[in-house]
């Protein structure tokens, strides 16, 4: 007997530790889910503008105010996991199944010391090692089953839910991008669809496998030894405890530590945008000094950390150990006085370890489902905010057959939603007949972008109409609307793709034919034709590896493939040399030709051909006519066109 004792002694401690090693994973999750989630934004620094404190501030207020509200995580996740039920049903029988035979290694062991070492039969002894291989390898296949299941509807969800934020965004109102910042909204997308990634492929069947098992080591305690059982009720919430209490402290420091990798990523990534200034400025050692800063904080909060998490493991252990040794004195006493065999002892501290880890798990993992409660909630509103300018039009309107292109604007006024004490527009009136052009000439602020803004359909006005061919174009379908429009703005917007890629945007289906007259029209194919790969060149993030000049161009020859009934140009030619731009002044032209045209402009000589001036200022016509017309009229035009042409004298 005493051999037999020293060998259940030593398979209970095995256990014990293995229950300890991996209840010590289960208090790190949250952790490491902190870190992937930095690293992620860490890796995508020059897609991602700097992270706003205010998504912060919203987090934790998110955290405090849905504690009892956890499982609206899975409520809100419902609609995207209901057409997988399939992988659902799967990976909870997979789930169920590995339960069960988990629980059914604790029977192993009981048979393994009573049959086999106690009886001291090697035939029961093979047996019962033969029984806990089987269901080793049982547990094997059920758990890659569950893990991958589980993992794959973790990621295919992730991946839906992301493309159905990314598809609603795109069909926002641009007034809504003014009073949100891309930031946060970036963060959404990325950093809070990662958490939930993590919740939905881990977390979640923690939680789920861990109920089953508690329940089920639960129903086995009390069968196995009733007064020991007693016992491990009244000591689990004790170990529970700090767990609790120090958990929620190391979380809260977890959230800190992220925050402070977060400020290092985002000074990173503002530094690196405008490295040419820096370097200019010769700042280099100076944001080195600041980056070292910021990296030293991030340390600090980490070692406070650090020494919460060691001393949380340290108090784990002591009162792990404790509880297990009080067991082992409780029950070695009822064995040795006979009350119990020792294959009953050693299950019932298996069962006790798995009962203790099960609760810590689901501890641990309702502080998951918190952060994922307010993750969830923040992309539920981002998918539930209604665009202003809707992408259809009201039901009854037809869109008319032929659809002409002479414009009017009738009494607009406008407010941009950030400024609405400042009128962008007042009682605007302004008409364009049907194959004409009309140019915008004004001081800054005068109001000529937010006529080309107001025309795309952007924003709708504040009072008044904005009428396309007799019908207000609040009546129509926004793609109807807009593919009648083609604009070259100030500032050309270029993708990080190729070029075919950029010219070909507005009408994907053009052939390369097509696109390289384009390109010819607008005097871009010489400086194509130098690039590397020539059309097959990758432009760079937002056309890096392009002049102003060249952006414009190809700006413009995105315009001419379009083919529209109405061209808007934005200081098309800008920045353009001197020689581009009189090749690019003859390809308008003819561009021009029998089609409406807006033309912005601050230099007067690019507009002298338009067929009507508009003088605005402070967002109100003052004038209209030719520019001898406008000469004698209008001391606004009068005084713009005396500096500029005395200038070039």
């Amino acid at each position: 007997m005493p051999s037999f004792t020293l060998i259940d002694i030593h398979t209970v401690y095995t256990r014990a530790h293995m229950g300890i090693v991996a209840q010590h994973t289960i208090l790190n999750r949250q952790l490491l889910a902190g870190h992937r989630s930095s690293r992620y934004f860490m890796s995508n620094i020059s897609n991602v503008p700097p992270v706003d404190t205010s998504l912060r501030e919203e987090d934790e207020t998110a955290e405090q105010g849905n504690k009892a509200n956890s499982l609206s995580v899975l409520k809100a996740l419902w609609q995207f996991m209901k057409p997988y039920k399939k992988t659902l049903v799967g990976a909870s029988i997979a789930l169920v199944f590995t339960a069960g035979i988990t629980l059914s290694i604790g029977q192993g062991v009981r048979l393994l010391i009573d049959d086999g070492f106690v009886a001291q039969s090697s035939e029961a002894l093979a047996n019962a090692v033969l029984m806990i291989i089987g269901l080793s390898l049982l547990m094997a296949v059920g758990t890659y089953t569950r893990f991958y299941l589980v993992s794959w509807l973790g990621e295919r969800v992730v991946a839906d839910l992301r493309k159905s934020v990314f598809d609603h965004i795109i069909t926002l109102h641009p007034s809504y991008f003014e009073t949100n910042r891309s930031g946060e909204i970036m963060s959404r997308l990325t950093t809070d669809t990662t958490l939930l990634q993590n919740i939905i492929g881990s977390s979640f069947s923690m939680a789920l496998r861990s109920s089953l098992t508690f329940v089920g080591a639960l129903i086995l305690l009390l069968v196995t030894n009733l007064k020991l059982s007693l016992i491990v009720l009244v000591g689990v919430p004790l170990v529970l405890l700090p767990i609790l209490l120090y958990g929620r402290r190391v979380r809260k420091l977890s959230k800190a530590s992220q925050d402070s990798i977060a400020d290092v990523g985002s000074y990173a990534g503002e530094i690196i945008q405008h490295i040419k200034t820096v370097q200019s400025y010769t700042r280099e050692q100076h944001e080195s000094a600041s980056f070292g800063s910021e990296v030293e904080k991030a340390f600090q909060v980490a070692k406070k950390r650090v020494r919460q998490r060691a001393l949380l493991i340290a108090i784990v252990i002591l009162l792990m150990f404790g509880a297990i040794g009080g067991l082992l004195w409780v029950g070695g006493n009822d064995m040795l006085a006979g009350r119990m065999s020792g294959g009953d002892l050693a299950a019932f501290v298996f069962y006790a370890i798995m009962m203790a880890s099960a609760v810590a798990t689901i501890s641990e993992v309702y502080g998951e489902l918190q952060r994922a409660t307010g993750a969830t909630e923040r992309l539920v509103d981002l998918l539930n905010v209604e665009s202003l300018i809707p992408m259809l039009a009201a039901k009854g309107i037809q869109t008319p057959p032929a659809m002409g292109s002479q414009l009017s604007f009738e009494a607009v006024n406008f407010n941009y939603p950030s400024r609405p004490d400042q009128p962008a527009l007042k009682d605007l009136n302004l008409s364009v007949a049907e194959g004409k052009s009309l140019a915008l000439v004004g001081p800054s602020g005068a109001g000529k972008s937010t006529v080309l803004e107001l025309l795309q359909r952007f924003y709708d006005p504040s009072a008044g109409r904005i009428v396309l061919n007799g019908v207000d174009i609040r009546q129509l379908d926004t793609a109807t609307l807009r593919s009648q429009l083609a604009v070259v703005p100030q500032q050309p917007a270029l993708f990080t793709n190729d070029v075919w890629y950029n010219i070909r945007y507005g009408k994907p289906e053009a052939t390369d034919e097509q696109v390289m007259e384009s390109a010819k029209a607008a005097h871009a194919h010489e400086f194509i034709m130098q690039l590397p790969e020539g059309y097959s060149s990758y432009l760079g993030e937002q056309g890096t590896r392009l002049s102003g000049g060249q952006k414009q161009r190809l700006a413009i020859a995105r315009a001419i493939l379009k083919d529209p009934k109405i061209l808007l140009l934005d200081e098309a030619t800008s920045a353009l040399d001197a020689e581009s731009e009189y090749h690019v002044q003859r390809a308008l032209e003819t561009l021009m030709k029998n089609r409406t045209t807006i033309i912005i402009a601050h230099r007067l000589a690019t507009i002298l051909h338009a067929d009507s001036i508009a003088v605005l200022d402070q967002g109100q016509l003052v004038a209209q006519g030719s520019h001898t017309e406008l000469l004698q009229s209008s001391p606004l035009y009068k005084r713009l066109a005396d500096l500029q042409f005395q200038s070039m004298d």
